[in-house]
């Protein structure tokens, strides 16, 4: 069984070396909506999959991050990206450029590895991500599945080299939020939301 959850935020980027001129030579912002599709076949003990409150601790948390915010790619130009670290207070520096296809590997990759070092308390059992979904506009979007998230022909993504600014970090309930996803220090869920 599949179940989702959308979340939203605001986000500007530059995408370079597409085809759209205006996309790979300009600064500008997309109302993005993230769907979380999860999948197990076992229910836990409120005979759900994985409930949804729960998904409004660090997924959302990570998910948030990126609201406001503007997305870098540290493959860009240098002076470029000093400037906007410069002159955002919100940014995030990426290993991948910030397509939507990249968009939603990173976030599959980021949450999943969340989801994996957290224990479970109500009775989930094999929980994971069947794909991540971001809409970048009404009528496009990007999905990503498993093999997607991990593909070497894609170009694999180091989460060391996902930086969140100060800002976003002291925004979180714990600051130390994305080295602990990192490190896979384990979490526990709360037992009520």
């Amino acid at each position: 069984m599949i179940i989702r959850k959308l979340f939203k935020f605001e986000n500007a980027h530059v995408v370079r070396g597409c085809s759209t001129q205006r996309c790979r030579a300009s600064i500008h912002g997309h109302s993005y909506r993230v769907e979380v599709l999860l999948e197990s076949q076992y229910l836990d003990n409120g005979q759900m999959i994985y409930d949804f409150g729960l998904m409004k601790q660090g997924m959302k948390e990570l998910i948030d991050a990126f609201d406001h915010a503007v997305a870098l790619w540290d493959g860009d130009d240098a002076e470029y990206i000093a400037d906007m670290q410069k002159h955002s207070n919100r940014w995030i520096l990426l290993p991948i450029s910030p397509s939507c296809e990249q968009f939603s590997r990173v976030i599959f990759v980021m949450l999943d590895k969340l989801l994996w070092f957290t224990k479970t308390v109500n009775g989930e059992k094999m929980v994971r991500i069947s794909s991540i979904i971001v809409h970048e506009t009404e009528t496009g979007y990007a999905q990503c599945f498993r093999e997607d998230a991990y593909s070497e022909l894609m170009g694999l993504i180091d989460l060391e080299k996902i930086i969140f600014s100060d800002e976003i970090r002291e925004g979180w309930h714990d600051p130390l939020l994305w080295e602990r996803v990192k490190s896979g220090e384990g979490f526990t869920n709360p037992e009520t939301v």
